[in-house]
């Protein structure tokens, strides 16, 4: 990190208990994703973010992506472990303080948030409150003016050097409900941008499903075809699906050849416009040579996942007169959907001859095709 980086950190140490499950909500998936990764992917992909720092339980250090550090007892102390990594590795000038909790970010917020740093050592993103408000208890208590409320979200955005040192000064044993609270202590003006409700907070169960319906709802079906050919050489290994099979000849080329696996992972490339095999994995580099397919394959599945997509479905065809692929479907299903982290039921493996014509009726070579959708 250097000292003009914008930082952006990630506070995901809680238990979250309050949402259900067998796992804190920062970890439950949200369209198979979890919501803390749905938060870094956001951070990642700002022009204006430099690095992305997530703070976990010490437990939990291995089940995140991209850097992280150990978090605290509390939400203020793991916050002020995140901002003193940060003053070790170099400092920063600005950095974004964000719950794991809510996993949408709008690149408008981050936006303003940012412009409001020219004039401020602090920003917040904040909402009107909408519904009356009255004083709680069994029966309820008077009614109290909502114009001179708002409700505070995050990422909360700050001059480094003043939240850092605000954090330093904040008396130990006391906790505060947030970053901007903190840093008002200190003596600093806090501004307010304008929030927006997809920033909302998910706490109980049905926070998730709400914010499950609105990523389904923004999410688009794209489907693409990949198509793949080897020629069939005597002295080579037979790999296809990922699944070694015992032949007299294997497909010939520069990685191990398997011809289905290359084909899927064109189709996965498609859907996102990514170019395709070779774009990625040039021939001519050496380094690929004799190389598991796989690979391949899962790295065009992260390509997909790093756009917030999921591929939902495979179909491939493989076009050989030999040998049979019958008794070969069962674990060349299996092998892709442990590959793309799918349900078996979700790849549909199926073979035909070509009628003896062409070179796969003459037993040159094989030929595979794959159709893919996926929801980006």
């Amino acid at each position: 990190m250097a000292s003009s980086d914008t930082v952006a950190l990630i506070v995901a140490a809680g238990k979250g208990e309050r949402a259900g499950g067998d796992v804190p909500k920062q970890f439950q998936l949200l369209g198979r994703v979890p919501l803390v990764e749905h938060a870094r992917r956001a951070f990642a992909g700002h022009p204006a973010i430099q690095s992305v720092l997530t703070v976990v339980a010490p437990s939990q250090e291995a089940s995140v992506m991209g850097a992280s550090v150990a978090g605290g007892e509390t939400r203020r102390e793991s916050v002020r472990n995140g901002l003193e990594a940060i003053a070790a590795t170099g400092g920063a000038a600005r950095v974004l303080i964000h719950d794991a909790a809510r996993p949408t970010i709008p690149k408008a917020i981050v936006d303003r948030l940012l412009e409001a740093l020219d004039n401020a050592r602090g920003a917040v993103p904040v909402l009107p409150v909408a519904d009356t408000l009255v004083r709680g208890g069994v029966r309820i208590g008077d009614v109290i003016d909502r114009s001179t409320l708002a409700r505070v979200q995050t990422p909360q955005a700050f001059d480094f050097a003043a939240i850092l040192a605000a954090h330093r000064a904040w008396p130990e044993g006391e906790e505060a409900t947030d970053d901007a609270q903190i840093l008002r202590r200190a003596g600093y003006d806090v501004v307010s941008v304008v929030g927006d409700p997809l920033l909302d907070k998910i706490t109980y169960p049905g926070d998730l499903a709400l914010a499950e319906a609105r990523l389904e709802a923004s999410m688009r079906v794209r489907t693409a075809m990949g198509f793949d050919v080897h020629r069939l050489v005597e002295g080579e290994e037979l790999w296809l699906g990922g699944v070694l099979i015992p032949h007299d000849k294997g497909l010939s080329g520069h990685s191990d050849a398997d011809v289905a696996l290359h084909a899927i992972t064109d189709a996965v490339l498609g859907t996102i416009a990514a170019g395709d095999i070779g774009t990625h994995f040039p021939p001519s580099d050496p380094q690929w040579r004799g190389a598991e397919s796989g690979q391949f394959l899962q790295h065009a599945a992260s390509l997909v996942a790093a756009q917030g997509g999921v591929i939902d479905f495979v179909d491939l065809t493989i076009m050989c007169e030999a040998p049979k692929i019958g008794p070969w479907r069962e674990p060349i299903r299996d092998r892709i959907a442990a590959l793309l982290g799918l349900a078996p039921d979700q790849i549909s493996v199926k073979a035909t001859t070509t009628e003896r014509l062409g070179f796969t009726g003459r037993g040159e070579g094989i030929a595979a095709q794959a159709v893919v959708t996926t929801r980006v």
